[in-house]
């Protein structure tokens, strides 16, 4: 049998049972354990193809299990390829991912699947299926009609060659961004140029210096250095808002906006090849534009209420945003600088306007939150609203790397219900970028027992330093809220088909409501004191530092606004408006977007796009407006606590209960308006996200 060979024995990418052994994965097991899942599944599915049962139990089931064995093997690759990349392991990937695209276009374009599931929907089953059941059966037929499963001939043929193609384009695109942020430091050897840095990026930068230097090289101190600040963003964004010197600022904040777009890592290319062939994707399967095929499956119903989601806030923003820039540009006059007001220059100011007007600075925040502490508060809060208890996992769980953490989660009977990963903190030479939740196995039955979820929860937090504990930046800490919410819907799912499952079949712009709702508790005052301790002296956060929190929470809202909606609206104009083959290229449309939504005249050198890897090297492909339309929802959830009282236990209690009860547990088996309604009562308004920006007129 093929499970003897050699190069398949002990492979531990082929156990399906259990947590995946990361300790035990290594590059060279990935060709032959995906070789041999992906023949196994073609054979599971001649089988079902050869004697399609239109029933749930004749087909649904069995296709189910089909995804069970990639789970288990795919899944542990693209996942350690984010979080511990290297040569051997993209270059295992790459052998691979064409097999891996070619085998789901093929089970995503089985006519005789596809007719099968038409059958269940138009026959006498259909009636007794529940809601979750008939979910499932109608995301298929979706993806199948998105996966070409009506096309023939060469229409089939070149929209497989394209799917193939955007696919190896993505990687690409997210390597050429992970080299670019690697390639780039800026080292400071003189003391008086740290001038009001603060001590947490002094000891980082030594840090940074440390692992990078030869033998024969000093040794850098936080006192003394050398520093090494990179575009890893704690590092970058902490020497921008604090380096005084603005010549050093102009150079990094140069660097940041031209990552990859140069050279060999250059994605300039790859965006014009992307915005082409999701175009004439898009065409193929009967859409006008990329954008209308993206929101064929999302919660909005058009482009047209994006742009009128989109202008409202615009408009509401759009003053404050500009007494926000003529704030920054008085203070910077007043402070002696005579040149213009530049792009480098914002964050500086912004932070020295932040401390002058509510009398406190981030460095005096970040001693009072240890992330041992803020994980206290953070699953204390989470034991208050939704009834579970979290605890750590056993020291004997496989994981990636030593700093990972493992925790469980119980319900309130002491029953365990999921589990999950957290990977806190920045590690630039091998991790990617940014903060993300994903699923390393979700809740399912398989042969008669019924699997728990287990969650990846990854963020690019600062890292212990010394005999220091990870101390947060208050940004840090919202981002750790953040994507634990996306993990309680994945982790407190009560649905048993995988498909609808968690956040599976959620419309993409629906699925940032539980994160984007679990940020407000960070200033909501019990709970964020409640998981402050000053590292050094055991004190709770000041209530005076908590009350200048509270009063700066909407500080450049206005700025902050209008660049989510810059973001947005770039991305829906790219993907609707824009036709790739006949007009301006993709930046030009990013300027006129900027010039219309940014506080400052477009930068010279602005190659953000080459960096936007949500949008053409992950799945925000014309959703990237779900941020504030989530947002929406969100913050409308939230103010339901509010009208309740947030000192109110037994309110909060009853409102987290019911949050649990629809949002987190039901996952996608429900449209999400639906599900919104069930638990606001209506449906939502953006009053409440503008209250909390700070963005009512008086």
């Amino acid at each position: 049998m093929t499970t003897n060979r050699p190069d398949l024995k002990d492979n531990p990418l082929l156990v399906t049972t259990g947590i995946p052994d990361f300790e035990k994965i290594k590059a060279h097991h990935v060709a032959p354990a995906l070789n041999s899942v992906l023949a196994k599944a073609e054979e599971v599915l001649q089988k079902i193809e050869k004697d399609i049962v239109p029933s749930w139990n004749g087909l649904l089931k069995p296709l189910e299990e089909i995804g069970i064995p990639f789970e288990y093997a795919w899944g542990p690759i693209t996942h350690l390829l984010g979080v511990k990349n290297s040569d051997a392991f993209r270059e295992a990937h790459q052998a691979v991912l064409n097999k891996i695209v070619s085998f789901f276009l093929r089970f995503n374009q089985s006519l005789s699947i596809y007719q099968g599931l038409k059958n269940i929907k138009e026959g006498n089953e259909w009636q007794t299926l529940n809601t979750a059941q008939k979910r499932v059966i109608e995301i298929k037929l979706k993806e199948a009609k998105h996966s070409g499963v009506e096309l023939k001939g060469e229409d089939k043929n070149r929209f497989n060659e394209i799917k193939q193609e955007l696919s190896q384009l993505a990687t690409d695109f997210s390597n050429h961004l992970l080299d670019a942020t690697k390639a780039f430091s800026l080292t400071v050897r003189h003391i008086e140029d740290t001038a009001g840095w603060p001590e947490n990026l002094k000891q980082l930068a030594a840090q940074s210096y440390n692992q990078i230097k030869t033998e024969t090289e000093e040794i850098a101190t936080a006192e003394n250095g050398p520093w090494r600040i990179t575009l890893d963003f704690p590092s970058f964004g902490t020497f921008i808002q604090h380096h005084r010197q603005r010549e050093d600022r102009q150079k990094i904040y140069h660097a940041f906006m031209t990552r990859a777009s140069e050279a060999e890592l250059d994605n300039r290319p790859l965006i014009d090849r992307i915005l082409k062939l999701r175009l004439e994707m898009a065409k193929i399967l009967g859409f006008d534009n990329y954008a209308d095929l993206s929101l064929d499956s999302k919660m909005a119903p058009d482009t047209a209420s994006i742009e009128k989601m989109s202008e409202e806030l615009k408009q509401a923003a759009q003053p404050f945003a500009k007494k926000d820039l003529e704030d920054l540009k008085k203070l910077a006059i007043d402070s002696g600088q005579t040149d213009p007001l530049k792009h480098w220059d914002m964050a500086f100011w912004g932070e020295r306007l932040r401390e002058q007007r509510f009398d406190y600075t981030d460095e005096q925040l970040r001693p009072y939150f240890q992330l041992p502490k803020v994980l206290d508060g953070l699953f204390s809060l989470a034991e208050r609203l939704f009834s579970i208890v979290i605890e750590p996992g056993g020291s004997s769980i496989p994981k990636w790397h030593p700093d990972v953490q493992y925790f469980k989660v119980l319900d309130s009977k002491q029953t365990p219900i999921a589990s999950f990963y957290l990977d806190p903190y920045s590690r630039p030479e091998e991790k990617s970028g940014g903060a993300w939740m994903d699923e390393c196995l979700n809740r399912r039955w398989i042969k008669g027992s019924l699997r728990l979820p287990i969650i990846y929860l990854c963020c690019n937090g600062t890292p212990p330093i010394g005999d220091r504990p990870s101390l947060m930046s208050f940004r840090e800490v919202e981002t750790l809220f953040h994507e634990f919410g996306h993990g309680l819907q994945g982790m407190l799912t009560r649905v048993d088909y995988s498909d609808v499952a968690g956040i599976n079949g959620v419309e993409w712009d629906a699925v940032e409501l539980p994160s984007q709702f679990m940020e407000n508790w960070c200033y909501h005052k019990k709970t964020l004191l409640g998981m402050t301790e000053h590292f050094e002296t055991g004190e709770q956060l000041p209530t005076d530092l908590f009350n200048k929190i509270l009063e700066s929470r909407t500080f450049q809202s206005g700025l902050m606004m209008m660049r989510q909606l810059l973001f947005g609206i770039t991305d829906i104009k790219l993907h609707n408006a824009h036709d790739p083959n006949k007009h301006m290229d993709a930046f030009k449309i990013y300027r006129q977007m900027t010039a219309e939504y940014s506080a400052l005249p477009p930068y010279e050198h602005d190659y953000f796009l080459c960096g936007f890897s949500h949008i053409f090297a992950g799945g925000y492909a014309a959703g990237y407006y779900s941020y504030k339309w989530a947002e929406v929802l969100s913050a409308d959830a939230f103010a339901a606590f509010e009208e309740g009282g947030l000192e109110n236990d037994s309110s909060n209690y009853q409102l987290g209960q019911r949050f649990k009860e629809t949002i987190l547990s039901k996952g996608g088996s429900e449209h999400p308006m639906e599900i919104f309604k069930q638990f606001r009562g209506r449906e939502p308004s953006t009053a409440a996200l503008l209250r909390h920006s700070g963005l009512l007129n008086k």
